[in-house]
């Protein structure tokens, strides 16, 4: 921490001797206070259409309010967003026939399934098992998964991430960084338009980066969805590692080696001789959630737009673990969205910024995204007139942080926004070292992205001034291993540490002040499969 202090004076003395006028700070005050009220037990883990929703939006309105800013979608504070919420009671076994022997996977410790469908129940009945390796088509790659089979009444069972993780070779895919044909939510997508009955992703906890806890805790209980004319599967599932091998082994493969078998660029699916069953009874509810909105007008150039965004919401009261049943979600994501209400007062302080600035807490990230990619559909704003959007999710650090670490860097020219202000810091900037990962497709700025939108999502996770690189992997670790989607993720105000937190968002207000007073659009770089969508 002396080091961090010493830098601050230093930094301030400078900018004293040649007469710049240092940006407002941000206050950590804010920022704890609003981690402490959203991730309170009364706020009961704001899951989207429970009393912790109708708590957290309000409080947000009140908060944006106070400070001044005007609503931001016409004369309302929040953008409705229509979601159908499916509570799937699943069987407690997934039964399996046509091995030698027929056996049993048991809900939760094996399998967990859900359904997109808003019948009252959906079911697997006697369907054909399929190996599909990873559930790709990506023609770029000259990768084709699927082909060759009327998936018709079937089930794809497909493995997690992609072939380049697989292989760590940067000739495939690209190498260990995941695309987005890794994500979950892409394998599902493309078993739908397959025309599969069902679609089982293999959980492995390396390639996944997350537990099989995070599994049973991401895809039990009620489920939310934009309702859509998109193809689904009717039975959405995931097995665990044990699981597939047992699959394997009582299948009419004689290869049992199934990971080495998909990663040929030749592969073709190939049936398992054996047949799944499961049913899921669904409680079907269709209501609106809503996406919070406040704006800050600009001076001059108020017709463009800069979008701080993070996700109000997390998992609400779930599956108990010891005695806690409410996921809290004090990192995930109280942080960012304090960090949007401590970035908006500071704005507040500073002189008013030429361009506006919009707030936006975005409901259902935790279901796929659905807030902020209702809002890339429905944007209140032109996305052309759209200068970037800045992202803020899961910001925890034992104190601030040597480096920035931008995930997805090298698709726009935010990276050198991000640079000029992390270098006044004395921070150094990398890439994401974990982008196997595919972080870059599960925040809230993806959607922004995808509509052409250069997006910013950063923050310290690599080295500490104070306690270096080791300490904070541990501590990262400790978090993915035991508070990621589950109830330990609390707030303590003895121990949560919030200079960190601030100094990233000191980071974030800066970046957006400085594109806030010019006349500039930041571009995609070349190569960027993004850049179409702006230029479109």
């Amino acid at each position: 921490m002396k080091n961090y202090i010493g830098i601050l004076v230093l930094l301030f003395i400078v900018s004293c001797q040649q007469g710049v006028k240092e940006p407002v700070q941000v206050e950590a005050s804010t920022i704890g206070e609003g981690i402490e009220k959203l991730a309170s037990d009364d706020f009961q883990g704001r899951m989207p259409f429970t009393e912790g929703e109708t708590k957290t939006v309000n409080y947000l309105k009140e908060k944006f309010s106070e400070l001044g800013l005007s609503p931001g979608n016409g004369d309302s504070y929040f953008q409705e967003v229509p979601l159908v919420e499916i509570t799937g009671t699943p069987s407690e076994k997934m039964e399996i026939s046509g091995g030698k022997e027929d056996f049993d996977l048991t809900y939760s410790e094996d399998f967990v399934a859900l359904t997109l469908k808003t019948d009252s129940e959906v079911s697997l009945e006697d369907s054909e098992l399929v190996f599909a390796g990873y559930g790709v088509v990506a023609p770029e790659y000259g990768w084709n998964d699927y082909e060759g089979i009327d998936w018709t009444g079937k089930t794809a069972v497909v493995l997690v991430n992609d072939p380049g993780f697989a292989t760590g070779d940067s000739t495939v895919f690209k190498g260990k960084d995941m695309t987005y044909y890794g994500r979950w939510t892409y394998k599902y997508e493309e078993a739908g338009r397959q025309g599969a009955a069902g679609v089982i992703i293999i959980h492995e906890t390396k390639p996944a980066s997350y537990g099989w806890n995070v599994v049973q805790s991401s895809w039990s209980g009620a489920r939310l969805n934009l309702e859509s004319d998109a193809p689904v599967a009717d039975v959405q599932g995931w097995i665990t590692s044990d699981a597939a091998k047992k699959l394997f082994e009582a299948s009419s493969l004689e290869n049992k080696d199934f990971k080495s078998m998909a990663l040929d660029k030749d592969f073709k699916p190939v049936p398992l001789g054996l047949k799944a069953s499961v049913k899921i009874t669904n409680e079907i509810k269709r209501d609106a959630s809503k996406n919070v909105v406040a704006l800050l007008p600009g001076t001059e150039r108020k017709d463009e737009y800069i979008i701080y965004s993070a996700h109000w919401d997390h998992l609400g009261v779930g599956r108990p673990v010891g005695n806690d049943s409410i996921y809290n979600g004090a990192v995930d994501n109280a942080s960012g969205t304090a960090c949007l209400l401590a970035i908006a007062e500071a704005f507040k302080k500073e002189k008013q910024p030429k361009r506006s600035i919009l707030f936006i807490a975005v409901t259902a990230e935790e279901q796929g995204l659905l807030g902020s990619a209702y809002y890339a559909e429905n944007p209140i704003y032109d996305p052309k007139k759209t200068v970037a959007n800045i992202n803020m999710d899961a910001i925890s650090n034992p104190g601030p942080m040597k480096d920035l670490t931008i995930t997805g860097y090298g698709h726009s020219e935010m990276d050198e926004y991000a640079r000029e202000i992390a270098e006044k810091q004395g921070r150094y900037i990398i890439p994401d070292p974990e982008a196997e990962k595919g972080y870059f497709f599960r925040s809230d700025h993806f959607n922004f992205a995808k509509i052409g939108i250069p997006a910013l999502y950063a923050s310290g996770g690599y080295e500490d001034f104070e306690h270096g690189i080791d300490f904070v992997k541990q501590m990262n670790d400790e978090y993915l291993k035991n508070k990621y989607h589950q109830p330990l993720d609390e707030y303590d105000p003895e121990t949560f540490e919030l200079s960190g937190i601030q100094f990233d968002a000191q980071l974030m207000f800066e970046v957006g002040l400085k594109l806030s007073n010019e006349d500039y659009f930041p571009k995609w770089y070349d190569g960027s499969e993004f850049k179409a969508a702006r230029e479109k």
